[in-house]
């Protein structure tokens, strides 16, 4: 009979960290179902190129902000593995999709923290109750959390303080699925050079130069460094690690 390859669910995964992570997760052999809010054209760039792996790779359309369309994107979700892989499973969930916010206290708007509260916490939360049913046991959840619950950067206060959220519900998460050898962590990523908050640390030389001067390594991330973390995750290999917080920032701010 033949072996049913392990499935990951990555969203956000077009552009940016998540597509390095689809990408370094399918050269682990584990197919792959990426989510894209907007852009379709880079979703399926993505698609191609894990299929030229020669992994199996689908992209979904996914606002998760509205968790009330979680429940038909699982039921598409499912329906497409049963036909495809003959299980309406999959193996692991990275819950990474998001977007930036920098506002300083006196100036954000409740709108915003709305905003920001239903893609970073409230999505992660419904998105990850609504693919329980359809998880594997002895899969992995991996949340993508911030160096910026840790370093304190004015303007940051609403971003930081839900994904410290995020941090917290993955250790209660991790807690409530170990019966199930389900195993949760979150890694929390430094300054990355991607197009994330307009690319500020990518396309900005002051920015980049700065956060590079307080980092051990001497420069800013990479999006490689964070996506082989995350397809680690996903291996046998880290079986053994389990509600974990694992900031990836180069020795950031230490």
């Amino acid at each position: 009979m033949e072996t049913r390859n392990k499935i990951a669910l990555i969203t956000g995964g077009s552009r940016g960290l998540g597509r390095n992570m689809a990408l370094a997760i399918a050269r682990k052999g584990i197919d792959v179902v990426i989510t894209y809010h907007t852009k379709k054209e880079a979703a399926d760039e993505v698609i191609e190129q894990i299929r030229l792996m020669g992994q199996s790779a689908w992209a979904f359309q996914l606002d998760t902000s509205n968790t009330k369309s979680f429940g038909s994107f699982v039921n598409e979700l499912t329906i497409l593995l049963e036909k495809e892989t003959n299980s309406p499973n999959i193996d692991f969930l990275i819950n990474n999709a998001g977007t930036a916010l920098y506002a300083p206290i006196a100036d954000t708007t409740e709108e915003q923290v709305d905003e920001v509260f239903n893609i970073h916490y409230k999505g992660v939360f419904f998105l990850t109750q609504k693919m329980l049913p359809f998880m594997n046991d002895s899969g992995g959840i991996v949340n993508i959390s911030s160096g910026l619950t840790r370093i304190v950067m004015p303007g940051s206060a609403v971003y930081g303080s839900l994904k410290s959220a995020v941090e917290t519900l993955t250790r209660y998460q991790a807690k409530e699925l170990g019966s199930r050898k389900i195993r949760v962590n979150v890694i929390a990523p430094g300054a990355i050079e991607t197009d994330f908050g307009g690319g500020r640390v990518r396309d900005n030389k002051e920015i980049n130069e700065q956060i590079a001067s307080f980092t051990a390594l001497g420069r800013t991330g990479l999006p490689d460094d964070i996506g082989k973390v995350v397809a680690f995750l996903c291996t046998e290999d880290a079986y053994w690690i389990n509600a974990q917080r694992i900031e990836i920032s180069g020795g950031q701010g230490i």
